[in-house]
């Protein structure tokens, strides 16, 4: 209940006028992202390499409308990937193609995506893809597709509560490159996503096994098994032991502010741990999926509430 709560809150906009305006939650969204500017990012991101781990910088938006709007976002990730360059930190760049112009043409987002990754490529940056809701999966795929071939500095991401990611999986094992398998944080009618969230953990499970698996990484596939789950990581780390797989073939991946004490743990014991560090003025409809993600983050937000 509380999922379909906070996820139909994520694009109200009279909820996201009435939240962004209180300072409170100003203040308690801090827990999930930087900051709102990209200085917050990279000291964020100097921060956990200073603790073992790497990190993803994830400028927040989507849905622009206007093409001067994708410009500007597309602009603004060329200076992510100047200040990357510069603060000499171990980071990629997860980008969503409505950023980047989808709404308003293929062809244009791809250019835009494609001048990213030229940028990235010269200054040793990768660019995650990032997915977004069922309705631009296709068509986020479709460039995947376009972009891999000229880009090896390009990775995509696949969703375990969609029914069709098994299929989407299996294709993209073929193309290699860095493959992200999260579970999913949109409203999905139930033909199109696993209501449940037994369903949805018993298809990661066998998503991660095919991107595991010996025949992905000899194409050249290095999986990202993105996580907060425990028991999902536990069986991974028992999959990746039983097959000998070394833990510099893969990584695991979480969203900065969940799990902090895993994430330490995690890169303690010798694994990849990468941290997705959203930042920017745009943290409202994020901000009401990582709640509608965890119980936990709920409440963490009833707690804080208890303070004032």
């Amino acid at each position: 209940m509380f999922r379909q709560i906070f996820l139909h809150l994520s694009t109200s906009r009279v909820a996201r006028g009435l939240t962004q305006a209180n300072p409170l939650s100003r203040r308690m969204v801090r827990r999930f992202v930087a900051g709102e500017g990209l200085g917050d990012a990279v000291r964020v991101a100097r921060e956990l390499a200073s603790r073992g781990m790497t990190v993803s910088l994830d400028p927040l938006g989507e849905n622009v409308s206007t093409r001067e709007e994708a410009e500007a976002a597309t602009e603004s990730v060329l200076s992510i990937v100047q200040a990357i360059r510069s603060a000499g930190v171990d980071s990629s760049v997860s980008i969503k193609l409505t950023q980047a112009g989808l709404d308003i043409g293929t062809e244009f987002c791809a250019a835009n995506v494609r001048r990213m990754l030229e940028a990235a490529r010269e200054a040793g940056v990768a660019i995650q893809i990032d997915m977004e809701g069922s309705d631009y999966t296709e068509r986020t795929l479709a460039i995947y597709r376009e972009l891999r071939p000229e880009h090896g500095n390009v990775g995509a991401v696949v969703q375990a509560y969609l029914r069709r990611t098994a299929a989407d999986l299996a294709a993209l094992c073929e193309i290699g490159g860095p493959i992200r398998l999260c579970k999913g944080a949109y409203r999905e009618p139930a033909e199109v996503a696993f209501p449940e969230k037994a369903e949805v953990d018993a298809n990661y499970v066998e998503l991660a096994q095919m991107l595991l698996s010996a025949g992905a990484r000899r194409r050249g596939v290095y999986p990202n098994i993105a996580t907060h789950d425990e028991r999902l990581i536990e069986w991974t780390k028992e999959h990746v032991r039983s097959e000998g797989i070394g833990k510099d073939e893969f990584e695991f991946q979480m969203l900065y502010g969940n799990r902090r004490d895993l994430q330490e743990k995690l890169a303690a014991e010798g694994y990849r741990m990468r941290v997705y560090v959203p930042f920017g003025r745009e943290w409202y409809p994020y901000f009401m999926r990582r709640l509608a993600e965890r119980p936990a983050n709920v409440l963490f937000l009833v707690k804080n509430l208890l303070k004032y």
